[in-house]
């Protein structure tokens, strides 16, 4: 009786115009034929079926697989052993540049060029989260602030990122003293603190006048992503992102009569992606003290 074209697509999960194709090709030509012409698949041809999906699932060209059926003598085993061989080497091949890609992304996305082990040297337990950098690049990729900082963060050499990491220390060191010491936020040392990372954001990533510096710390405040690029886990207190946005605010608050002219606040509102958008997708290491 055997099988029409139609049931043996249906069941072998491939075309009709794969299987008239495979016939036309002497691939597969089916065994007999109805009364009326059409191709009627038997048993037998069914295995040599099974057979060619099975090489064809493996990668292997169809003119090679014609090779290995057609001879009787062939060692099918070593033909299975070069493919595995070349397999291997196209996955090797795959990972790599599935890693070029992750390394270009990660670069796009938070502005480092740094190898990974190079970051973990120099960032420490500043661990990236590629789903806030994601969402800032999304939310903040046409500011130009955002591309400014960006920009500056990947010309920063590994030296760079080592000071600005040593500094990052330094401030937190006067940043988690100041809280455990109850030192009011609105207080001159808590003030002092947030100066030194709105300096900092503006010597090495983008403009940071008083307002944009409110949102940069309105964004530690609500979002753990955020403040873990400041503060590690490790370290953080209760209450301490509240406590940082509290001084920051105070701070914008004592400085915009002496930094921000009446145009100030449109300006920071204008580039007010800067903040969230980039600054605060790489990691803020502040430095306590005068702009240079």
């Amino acid at each position: 009786m055997g099988y029409t074209v139609g049931q043996v697509s249906a069941f072998a999960g491939v075309t009709v115009r794969t299987l008239h194709h495979y016939d036309r090709t002497g691939l597969l030509s089916p065994g007999d034929r109805s009364r009326a012409g059409y191709r009627r698949y038997d048993d037998a041809d069914l295995a040599r079926l099974q057979q060619i999906l099975f090489y064809r699932e493996l990668g292997f060209p169809l003119d090679e697989i014609a090779r290995i059926l057609a001879d009787p003598q062939a060692n099918a085993l070593e033909h299975l052993r070069a493919r595995q061989r070349q397999l291997a080497e196209e996955i090797g091949r795959l990972q790599r540049l599935t890693e070029v890609a992750e390394r270009a992304i990660e670069v796009q996305q938070t502005g480092v060029s740094l190898t990974p082990e190079e970051r973990f040297e120099v960032f420490g337990e500043i661990a990236f989260d590629l789903t806030y950098a994601t969402d800032a690049q999304l939310k903040w990729q046409g500011s130009r602030g955002h591309r400014e900082a960006m920009a500056r963060a990947s010309a920063h050499t590994k030296e760079d990122w080592r000071r600005l990491m040593g500094e990052a220390a330094a401030w937190r060191t006067e940043l988690l003293a100041a809280f455990d010491d109850g030192e009011p936020a609105d207080g001159e040392r808590a003030m002092d603190v947030a100066e030194g990372h709105r300096l900092h954001v503006s010597r090495w990533f983008t403009p940071c006048p008083p307002d944009m510096h409110r949102r940069i710390a309105d964004d530690f405040a609500v979002d753990a992503r955020a403040f873990a690029l400041v503060v590690p886990p490790t370290q953080q207190r209760p209450g301490l992102a509240a406590y940082l946005a509290g001084a920051v605010h105070a701070n914008a608050s004592r400085r915009t009569g002496a930094d921000a002219g009446p145009d100030a606040g449109a300006d920071a509102d204008a580039e007010a992606g800067a903040g969230t958008g980039s600054a605060a997708s790489v990691p803020h290491a502040p430095q306590v003290g005068k702009d240079r």
